[in-house]
């Protein structure tokens, strides 16, 4: 039966290399493409030439009744979901006041991964397959902290507790249960935060860049296809016992 893995966050980066990856994988691989902006869910679907009717699935994964009400728009029941990865985020730093993001880094990083685990969870619980996967974006800030961004380093670490929780609790269905903690990707949303640090410091983006990198022992980022590469590896079954684990995969930033 056709395999369908979902995919949040896929109209860019470390999502969209992820969906391209695990649809060239098989030509019978089925993507569930999530995510906020619906042009770029589109631009996603026409970078992936396997022919299979995907489904796009526009909706933000903070809000849970928007959420389920746009999975009800579509006739999953009859899907062979057996992998989610759960990697919808945002980054950027918080300040207490009035315009902290706080809350919404936090509703979107933590609780949309969880809405999203839960959500599928049926689904995933009704697939023919032997083992079945849930892989998780935390980051290796779930590991250090960083000054100014107490929102997203807490929201990271916290998925790494879900990702131990879930796997505990989901063992005995075989249900698998991992975490991926990059460092920096180059992604959008990686050189938002790059020149964000630049404007902050009144310097160039590539001095910021430069000066950041220079912090990683390999001194490079990591392409979003590297990412995608474990994603795959992890739905592939081709290992069954590892579960509960959060992956570093950060040119070193972190050596757990």
């Amino acid at each position: 039966m056709r395999k369908s893995f979902v995919v949040t966050g896929a109209g860019s980066g470390i999502g969209r290399a992820t969906a391209i990856k695990l649809a060239s994988m098989n030509n019978n691989h089925q993507i569930i493409l999530v995510g906020r902006r619906e042009g770029k869910l589109f631009d996603t679907l026409s970078m992936i030439e396997n022919g299979i009717p995907h489904v796009v699935m526009p909706v933000d994964v903070a809000y849970l009744v928007a959420f389920r009400e746009e999975m009800e728009n579509h006739d999953l029941l009859d899907l062979n979901i057996c992998g989610v990865f759960a990697n919808a985020g945002r980054g950027g730093e918080n300040h207490f006041g009035e315009n902290d993001a706080w809350s919404d880094i936090i509703q979107t990083n933590l609780t949309g991964t969880y809405n999203t685990i839960q959500l599928f969870l049926p689904y995933l619980r009704r697939s023919t397959e032997e083992f079945k996967n849930v892989v998780i974006t935390s980051s290796c800030l779930a590991r250090f902290g960083v000054p100014n961004y107490s929102a997203y380093c807490t929201s990271k670490a916290g998925l790494l507790g879900l990702t131990k929780s879930l796997a505990v609790e989901l063992a005995h269905e075989n249900i698998l249960v991992n975490a991926l903690c990059p460092g920096w990707v180059d992604t959008e949303m990686a050189r938002e935060g790059i020149q964000a640090l630049a404007d902050a410091q009144g310097v160039t983006y590539q001095k910021a860049l430069s000066d950041q990198l220079r912090m990683v022992p390999q001194g490079r980022m990591s392409d979003p296809s590297e990412i995608a590469n474990m994603v795959a590896f992890l739905f592939s079954n081709e290992q069954q016992s590892m579960t509960g684990q959060g992956i570093d995969i950060n040119n070193g930033s972190f050596m757990g």
